[in-house]
């Protein structure tokens, strides 16, 4: 069945506090789906984040983030009053200030833990014992980062850095309240989330997540399962994550991730994994995994390297895992993030497991060659994209082009100038055989740069866009459905 959807950060909706959040605006934006003829949401994905502000390096690859916590619904239950959170510093409204936000929103969560009596409750307690797996070791990393000025862990004392059983034990009795706040911001942060997606559900819009291949070096989980990562025997990485050089970076991409042991993860049955992607579906319909060719063959860069430029390739675990997850869970829907170069090996494991692929319109239009990004090469079994959230956006992206290339994206598209082009690459998109389609929201604003969400390989400038407020989405709720109607996607 043809659908189409919407890609935008939970950050980027224009909820009061600072941050997009799980607020009213979240729901309205289900409404606009809705009313748009939009089956998809599309976001980022919803770990807490640490260095950088990135979402694909999060603190753990299960926990949510306190950010995205409505402080609204604090204020009903009495938790909060309005006064205090108004009177918050949470940064410039216009776009998200990460580090305002850091240091305004904890207090008031604090408060809210603190008048909560959230011990009492019978659902919260279970809640930590069906969860533990994953939550105990995650609620103890941050009480004790915290008490380390937020240091990473490879600076902390030696026995908690080793995870040493006595100071472990000394942590827990010490922390005890810190470590239950943590329980509590995950607990409520997993109710809201559900009841959003509830919501999305019974309106017709299915959640699209995101899943990043990798795990931050400063993280639950590496600190938690060291045995997973390739470490030396002082628990530091010997090879890092990243990408050669690309379309993106002349020097490649330095993510800094620590590599999978996978022969480790082969002996285990991949249980890990496993049981990463099965949270994944409790989260979301539908999971994007990024760098999916990660999985055949992943770069390993040596670590303390500079740059990415010097790395090589070593093989992935292939098929086996896709096949664990399938006899385990079933036939679930995925995204294969497919960008970048490919081998024949890559599109080989891509048709094996049977998941589409992605295609990005703005990488198709190189006057000097056709290529598989141009609609008229493409098969049913894709996802089709105007751009990511690591490209520039429509109006951004064509200025960068060369005059050939500039004239190439006019001709494909029968237009003569460029300023209504973000549509016409939208109706390309839908018009396509592509099964999905999933369009940014920022180009169906027609917004330059200034929408751009994140400019791969930069510090500093990156997650802050936010939707305007008071932005009248019924003109574009009426075109999208119409379009959705016109290529059979409604």
């Amino acid at each position: 069945m043809r659908k189409s959807g919407i890609l935008m950060p939970v950050s980027s909706l224009p909820s009061k506090y600072g941050i997009g959040c799980f607020s009213k605006e979240a729901y309205e934006f289900v409404d606009f789906l809705r009313d748009a003829g939009q089956k998809y949401w599309q976001i980022l994905p919803l770990g807490p984040t640490g260095y950088g502000d990135s979402p694909y390096q999060s603190f753990s690859t299960f926990a949510g983030n306190p950010y995205f916590i409505d402080l609204e619904a604090f204020i009903e239950k009495g938790w909060l009053t309005l006064e205090e959170c108004e009177d918050a510093d949470l940064g410039d409204k216009a776009e998200v200030d990460y580090e305002k936000i850091y240091f305004g929103r904890f207090p008031l969560l604090k408060k809210a833990f603190l008048r909560s009596r959230i011990r009492e409750d019978k659902a919260f307690q279970e809640f930590c014992v069906k969860e533990s797996s994953w939550l105990t070791d995650y609620s103890l990393y941050m009480a004790i980062k915290n008490e380390n000025d937020g240091k990473s862990f490879y600076e902390w004392p030696e026995a908690l850095r080793r995870r040493d059983k006595n100071a472990l034990k000394e942590a827990q009795k010490r922390l005890e309240e810190e470590i239950t706040f943590y329980h509590f911001l995950q607990y409520v942060f997993l109710e809201q989330w559900l009841a959003l997606k509830n919501y999305a559900n019974q309106n017709g819009v299915e959640m699209i997540g995101d899943i990043p291949i990798y795990v931050a070096a400063d993280s639950a989980d590496t600190w938690a399962n060291p045995e997973l990562f390739q470490l030396d025997p002082d628990g530091m990485p010997v090879g890092v994550a990243g990408c050669p050089p690309d379309y993106f970076s002349a020097t490649g991409q330095l993510w800094g991730n620590p590599l999978y042991r996978w022969d480790y993860h082969k002996e285990t049955g991949f249980a890990w994994w496993l049981e990463r992607l099965g949270h994944c579906y409790r989260l979301y319909d539908m999971v994007r995994i990024d760098h999916f060719r990660g999985f055949e063959a992943y770069y390993s860069i040596p670590y303390g390297d500079p740059t990415a430029e010097f790395g090589h390739w070593e093989e992935g675990p292939g098929f086996a895992l896709f096949d664990a997850f399938r006899k385990k869970y079933g036939k679930k829907p995925v995204i294969a993030e497919d960008l970048g170069f490919l081998t024949d090996g890559v599109r080989r494991l891509i048709r094996r497991t049977g998941y589409p692929g992605m295609k990005i319109l703005e990488f198709a239009f190189d006057s000097k060659e056709d290529n598989d990004y141009l609609p008229h090469n493409y098969n049913n079994n894709c996802v089709v994209y105007t751009g990511t959230h690591d490209n520039d956006t429509v109006l951004g992206w064509i200025k960068t082009l060369s005059s050939a290339d500039r004239k190439f994206v006019k001709e494909y598209l029968g237009v003569k100038g460029t300023k209504n082009l973000h549509w016409e690459m939208i109706r390309l998109a839908l018009s396509s055989v592509a099964d999905t389609a999933i369009i940014p929201m920022q180009d169906c604003l027609g917004l330059g740069s200034e929408g751009r969400i994140n400019t791969p390989s930069t510090l500093g400038c990156n997650w802050k866009w936010r939707l305007d407020k008071n932005s009248d989405l019924t003109e574009i709720a009426a075109k999208l459905r119409h379009l959705s109607k016109i290529y059979g996607r409604f």
